[in-house]
Parts: structure tokens; C-alpha cells; sequence
């Protein structure tokens, strides 16, 4: 599943592009619709349906391309409803977060570096493909990331997967770092950051550091989450430039149940 809403920074440049689609939801949670097109007003991004947060757009137009969301579809929307849904039982939670958290995997390694290749099929013909790269590994942030590594599991059945625990302190309330640990040559890895929800950013920011720390570089890192807030993108971004956020929408209202419904602890 493509991103189509890579590079919109560059729409104003007069250079053709195919068709994107981006999605916010404004402040009264109804969908919009951004596209940006090489038809007719080539270089203008027209809205279709509702109006969208001007506040969402400028941070949207700030941050590409580093901030990049799954395109809208019905499914999608199913999905992330359902998850919001305080009526919908922990097994059907379970199972359309799975969904959608497969979905989120799928793109986030359609970002990671490939090379070209040519296999030979069982009839003899030469086919020419790609293969991924290697020297890529996860890191999920518990508790909640932990729900993302099956999902890349199932995609990439050999891959490593590191651990970060950070907790609030209690008398400071920062985001402090408990537990790490990582596969000993992650500094020269690609790192898929897992963490479904971006709030205030402040645990992904406080992750990040303890990554450089060990030898990673921003650039390398590509964030994986289901639901974001403007102000969460926002934060991480500006502390962290080079970092990819990848997720499936940005709203002002995340679903901070999402753990506690997943483990069934609410």
C-alpha cells in the first residue's frame, strides 16, 4: 500500500505529480480529504467534503515529508472506528487493531531500502524483482508497542526485535527509561520504532535519545503508530528533523485506552 502523500512540499514547484491523498479529522472528528493533483490548477491543493483544521494543515505542510499517513480507505476508517469505539468488546479490538496495526507494518517496511534482482521462476523465465536490504530490526516501547511486534513478525518471520520501558517518574513526571535492550550492532541498523499511539511525544522523543545513545542516527529510525495528535507529530519532529513518523491519522483526540483495552488491564 503506497504512501500518496509523500513529498507534498514540493506541489507549489510546478512539477507534475500523480494524484495524493492525505487525511486529517478536524476538531468535531469527521474525515476530510486533502488532494493535490497534475490536473486543472496544477499546484493547488483543493479540499473535497469538509473543512480541515487550518491549524492541522500548517503543521501537515510543515512536516512532510517526514510525516507520512497510510492512505484513506473504507477500511481504514472501519477500523480506527471500531478501535474508538468504547462499546466494542476487547475481541473485536483485539482483532481490527491487529488489522490495522498489519496495515502500518506492511508501509512502514515499504520505506526501508531495496536493491534490485532477477530470479529464475520453475517454468525457466528470468524475472526481474527487488529484495529488502538487510541490516533492518524493530524496537517496540512497552508495554503497548509490544502489541506491534507480532505484526512484524508475521511480515519479516527473522527479525530482531529490541525493548525500551519508560515511565513517568513519579515526583518529576518526565519520561524516564527503565529497561533497554537492543541487538548489539543496532547502530548500524534501520529501526523500526513501534509505539501505536503518539499523544504528547514525550516517551517516543525520551526512546529516540536512548537510540543515538547507542549509535543510531535519526535518519534511520522510522516511527510506526496507529493514531497521532498534531501536537505529538509536532514534538517529535522538532526535536528529532530526520526521523520518518509513519501512521494512519492525525487527530487531536488519540486513543490513550488503547494498551490497557489491548492487554484487557482496563
Amino acid at each position: 500500500m503506497p504512501c500518496h502523500n509523500q513529498q507534498l512540499n514540493n506541489v507549489s514547484s510546478g512539477q507534475e505529480h500523480p494524484m495524493k491523498q492525505v487525511r486529517f479529522a478536524n476538531s468535531s472528528s469527521v474525515p476530510a480529504v486533502l488532494t493535490s493533483s497534475s490536473e486543472p490548477n496544477d499546484g493547488v491543493i483543493t479540499q473535497e467534503s469538509v473543512t480541515v483544521s487550518q491549524d492541522t494543515l500548517n503543521l501537515y505542510l510543515n512536516l512532510a515529508p517526514q510525516l507520512k499517513l497510510l492512505p484513506l480507505n473504507d477500511q481504514i476508517r472501519e477500523l480506527q472506528t471500531i478501535i474508538r469505539d468504547k462499546t466494542t468488546s476487547r475481541g473485536d479490538f483485539v482483532f481490527c487493531a491487529d488489522r490495522l496495526i498489519r496495515l502500518v507494518v506492511e508501509e512502514g517496511l515499504n520505506q526501508l531500502p531495496f536493491s534490485e534482482c532477477t530470479v529464475t521462476t520453475p517454468t525457466g523465465y528470468k524475472y526481474e524483482g527487488v529484495k529488502f536490504e538487510r541490516g533492518n530490526c524493530g524496537v517496540s516501547i512497552m508495554r503497548s508497542g509490544e502489541a506491534m511486534e507480532q505484526g512484524l513478525r508475521d511480515c519479516c518471520r527473522s527479525i530482531r526485535i529490541g525493548k525500551i520501558l519508560i515511565q513517568s517518574d513519579e515526583e518529576t513526571q518526565k519520561a524516564k527509561v527503565y529497561y533497554a535492550k537492543f541487538p548489539p550492532d543496532v547502530y548500524r541498523r534501520k529501526v523500526l520504532l513501534m509505539y501505536p499511539i503518539l499523544s504528547t511525544g514525550n516517551t517516543v522523543i525520551e526512546a529516540v535519545r536512548v537510540l543515538i545513545e547507542h549509535g543510531v542516527q535519526p535518519r534511520h529510525i522510522i516511527l510506526l503508530s496507529l493514531f497521532s495528535t498534531p501536537h505529538g507529530a509536532k514534538s517529535i519532529i522538532q526535536e528529532f528533523p530526520d526521523i520518518t513518523i509513519l501512521t494512519t491519522e492525525v487527530h487531536p483526540v488519540a486513543p490513550t485506552h488503547f494498551g490497557q483495552r489491548y492487554f484487557g488491564t482496563d
